[in-house]
């Protein structure tokens, strides 16, 4: 076989011939294309490429070369490197997707969630066994499906609202299809409740069964349901969802499904719930707050649609600093004087920082609002840091 090059390259390119011929392409930085001719016998055009080995005899194989257009010199190519890095690309691309529909943030805030929870249950160091480990990771796993169907559901129902509010959300920007959501959120919500039979707690079963009737009141359009265009049922299903339902399940799963114990509400465990309850209820009033123009136009009358933004903000900072007083004054009754220093100092300096942060907020640029709502779901994953502490 011989080959004819007519023309040379300025830059490295690469030939690639088959078993018939091929086309060879060679982009400069000018995009200008050349093309090579390759010459080859009628015998070459009828049969494959042969290659005979010393020592050895003729074989028929197929084999694809790369020619540098610089040196001249044959490369094998291996076209398995190509298709695994386009393949891992892809499945890259599809984690990407999914990790933004679940909402990563609520999603980190509910395995600290049922972190926090669980490490109520524990009375003393001896708890801290294989059993509490395992209930434990039962646990952060439920609540990541949990996370996944709610937030998924709510995607669902809020893709031509999310047009104007959210329009890098993965279904509104086509990077996830509508029919792939409904699959992930069915598929999440069959998997919660598999979960809970398999492992055989019903604390988790009846949190979930809960917790997903509370958040298709929240979010489906239908009759009697949508609460969420009404501020006060919006509020109170998101705080009986994640801020009592789910807790109280974490916890009763770990106490009754775990250590075997008879259920019991202690007073760190009613404190937890009053806590989170304050928390939720800033979460679903500030979460409407850059969301006013879509609102407006699909009727939902949030709060701060009714009262405007910056009333509603400086309501939000306001329940923020109660709870935080509310806290630091009951954590000074713990009998525990270790428990007093951190809860008190903790949500002391809590307080002290939203303070200094709402006070830089640019109340008429939506970017700041936004800002400032994922600054609180830091402040709830710090909570969820010391509630472990209130004894």
């Amino acid at each position: 076989m011989g080959f004819v090059l007519p023309a040379s390259f300025p830059r490295s390119s690469s030939i690639t011939t088959g078993s018939y011929g091929t086309t060879l392409w060679h982009k400069s930085e000018k995009i200008q294309k050349e093309y090579c001719v390759m010459l080859s016998s009628s015998h070459n055009l009828k049969h494959r490429h042969k290659v005979i080995h010393r020592g050895s005899s003729c074989q028929e194989c197929e084999r694809k070369y790369v020619v540098n257009a610089t040196s001249g010199q044959l490369f094998e190519y291996e076209p398995q490197a190509t298709d695994i890095k386009s393949n891992w690309d892809s499945i890259k691309d599809a984690l990407n997707v999914f990790y933004s529909f679940m909402r990563p943030y609520s999603a980190i805030a509910a395995a600290m969630g049922a972190t926090s929870v669980s490490l109520l249950a524990v009375e003393k160091l001896s708890d801290l066994s294989l059993p509490f480990f395992i209930g434990w990771l039962q646990a952060v796993v439920f609540s990541f499906i949990v996370n996944i169907f709610n937030c998924g559901l709510n995607e669902l129902c809020d893709v031509e609202l999310d047009k104007i509010n959210k329009p890098n959300l993965p279904l509104v920007s086509g990077e996830l299809s509508f029919r792939t959501g409904v699959l992930i959120v069915a598929s999440s919500l069959i998997m919660s409740f598999g979960l809970t039979l398999i492992v055989g707690s019903w604390p988790l079963f009846w949190s979930q069964f809960a917790s997903s009737l509370l958040a298709a009141a929240y979010s489906i359009n239908l009759p009697l349901l949508r609460w969420k265009k009404y501020p006060i049922l919006a509020a109170t299903s998101i705080l009986t969802n994640v801020a009592v339902a789910v807790p109280l399940g974490y916890f009763l799963h770990m106490q009754t499904h775990v250590f075997k114990r008879p259920a019991t509400f202690p007073r760190p465990l009613n404190f937890c719930i009053a806590i989170l309850s304050l928390f939720f209820v800033v979460i679903a009033l500030f979460k409407d707050i850059p969301d006013i123009e879509g609102d407006k136009k699909f009727g939902v009358q949030s709060l701060a649609v009714r009262l405007g933004q910056k009333r509603v903000f400086w309501i939000c900072i306001s329940l923020l600093e109660m709870a935080y007083g509310v806290t630091i004054l009951v954590g000074a009754t713990s009998p525990f004087l270790w428990s007093k220093i951190s809860t008190g100092l903790g949500h002391a300096v809590l307080a002290s920082i939203v303070w200094n942060r709402a006070k830089s907020v640019d109340l008429k640029n939506k970017d700041s609002y936004k800002s400032f709502y994922m600054f609180i779901w830091k402040l709830i994953c710090a909570e969820y840091c010391l509630i472990p502490l209130f004894r």
